[in-house]
């Protein structure tokens, strides 16, 4: 097929190589000509030019704003897709974004998925993402293929925006595990026991789990290079506490979690990772 992405990242870029690898013409557009240095790709000078040389196009942004301003915008993606094409939006923005990207993009019969992923960057290097999907089940059928090219499990959770809702959920749970894994690190050694030590116990019993083996062994050694920017998890809260206050749904432990957020940003930490969460409580 003929593919376009935008968003050539430390995620987007796999991603993008991935599709091309599978046998797909691929196209791509991007803000900073050097992202697209090295790749196998017709470089296109608008996101417009991209979508009128597409059938599907792949978006990986980092806000709303970002994406609504490349498929909605002067140049944009919506001015050059033709009726029939489909938008697979792979970032993380708010569901009411993109309720509202998909309903304009519906007005010119152009059809889109909300697709957010997990897994971060191993997982787009590995193909492993679990992608959340929403938008019409037909459509997901059409270009499941490509996303069976990127992740390992894909569910369809509903019309547009329900893929951000599931992803909304997810980076609930993630983060609320990362903070409640910095105080288990705080304690250990505040009490003079080893954190390595309490950290191999912790994997053999209930507390076991992904955030425990990455973020845990991140915070045994104080390696706070980003793995995933704190920036970005700051992000993720205000766009799930934002939605959660417009549905009325109660988030007390998400709000005290996203204080703390807002804390390592105050520390000049949001390029680092969100592992230092255990450094803002070594503070205090």
């Amino acid at each position: 097929m003929r593919l376009g992405f935008v968003g050539l990242g430390a995620m987007g870029r796999p991603m993008a190589l991935h599709l091309q690898r599978a046998g797909h013409e691929l196209a791509v557009w991007a803000r900073c000509p050097d992202s697209t240095r090295g790749l196998p790709a017709r470089v296109c000078a608008t996101p417009a030019e991209l979508g009128r040389c597409c059938e599907v196009v792949f978006t990986m942004l980092t806000s709303s704003a970002d994406v609504e301003g490349v498929v909605l915008g002067l140049d944009g993606l919506g001015e050059g897709m033709a009726p029939g094409t489909v938008l697979v939006d792979c970032s993380t923005i708010a569901p009411d974004a993109a309720r509202r990207i998909a309903g304009k993009l519906g007005e010119k019969g152009i059809d889109m998925l909300d697709a957010p992923v997990s897994g971060g960057e191993q997982g787009a290097i590995d193909a492993t993402l679990a992608i959340m999907v929403g938008g019409e089940a037909a459509v997901l059928e059409r270009v499941r293929p490509l996303l069976d090219c990127l992740g390992q499990r894909i569910v369809h959770i509903g019309p547009n925006g329900a893929g951000q809702v599931a992803k909304a959920c997810n980076q609930m749970i993630m983060v609320a595990a990362i903070q409640a894994l910095a105080e288990a690190m705080r304690l250990a050694s505040a009490s003079g026991v080893d954190r390595g030590l309490v950290k191999n116990a912790l994997a053999g019993g209930s507390a076991g789990s992904r955030v425990l083996e990455v973020m845990g062994e991140r915070m045994v050694i104080a390696d706070y290079a980003a793995g995933i920017e704190a920036r970005l998890h700051h992000k993720d809260f205000g766009l799930l506490l934002e939605a959660a206050r417009r549905v009325g749904a109660p988030t007390p432990l998400a709000a005290v979690v996203g204080q703390q957020l807002n804390a390592l940003m105050a520390q000049g930490w949001g390029h680092d990772d969100t592992a230092g969460l255990l450094r803002l409580l070594e503070l205090q």
